[in-house]
C-alpha cells in the first residue's frame, strides 16, 4: 500500500518550517531524546500507526536502546526497564493519547506533580511540545499512511 497523498512537503511546503520548528523546540536538551523517541513510539502504538511505531522503533535501534525496552513500551507500567522520569513521560502519554472513557481528568493533579517532581518547568514545557508533535505527526500519518522504513518493510 502507497502513500494516499503524495509528499506533503511538496503539496504544502511550510509544513517543512512546522515540522522544524517543532523539532528544534522539542530537541532543546531539558528532555533527553530517549525520552522523545519513547513518547512517539508510545504514541504510535496508541493510535494504531504501524508507520510511527516502526519508525521510533528503529530509531531508539539506532540510538542503541536494547529490544527489550523498545518492547516493554507497550507494557511500560509493569516493565522493570524505564527510569522513574520515563515512567512519568509514558503516563503522561498515555493521559494524552488514550481515549477518556470515564469523563476524568486527563492530566489529574497527582500526574503533574509526579512529572515536577522529575522534571524542570522547561521540559515540562518541551514534553508539551513534544505531545503536541506527537499528535500532529499521528495525524498526518493516519491519514496519509505512509509506506513503514524499516528491514522488515523492505523485505515485505
Amino acid at each position: 500500500m502507497g502513500q494516499r497523498i503524495p509528499e506533503i512537503y511538496t503539496l504544502i511546503p511550510e509544513v517543512g518550517q512546522v515540522a522544524g520548528a517543532l523539532l528544534q523546540a522539542a530537541g532543546n536538551g531539558s528532555v533527553p531524546s530517549t525520552t522523545i523517541s519513547l513518547i512517539y513510539l508510545r504514541a504510535g502504538q496508541i493510535v494504531g500507526s504501524t508507520y510511527q511505531t516502526i519508525r521510533h522503533s528503529t530509531d531508539l535501534r539506532k540510538a542503541g536502546e536494547s529490544e527489550e525496552r523498545i518492547a516493554a513500551v507497550a507494557t511500560w507500567w509493569d516493565a522493570p526497564y524505564f527510569t522513574a522520569a520515563e515512567r512519568a513521560a509514558l503516563r503522561l502519554t498515555e493521559a494524552v493519547f488514550q481515549p477518556n472513557t470515564r469523563a476524568e481528568e486527563r492530566v489529574p493533579g497527582e500526574l503533574f506533580a509526579e512529572l515536577a517532581e522529575r522534571y524542570d518547568d522547561k521540559a515540562l514545557a518541551t514534553l508539551t511540545v513534544v505531545l503536541a508533535s506527537a499528535g500532529f505527526w499521528m495525524n498526518v500519518a493516519l491519514i496519509q499512511q505512509p509506506t513503514p522504513t524499516g528491514e522488515d518493510a523492505v523485505r515485505a
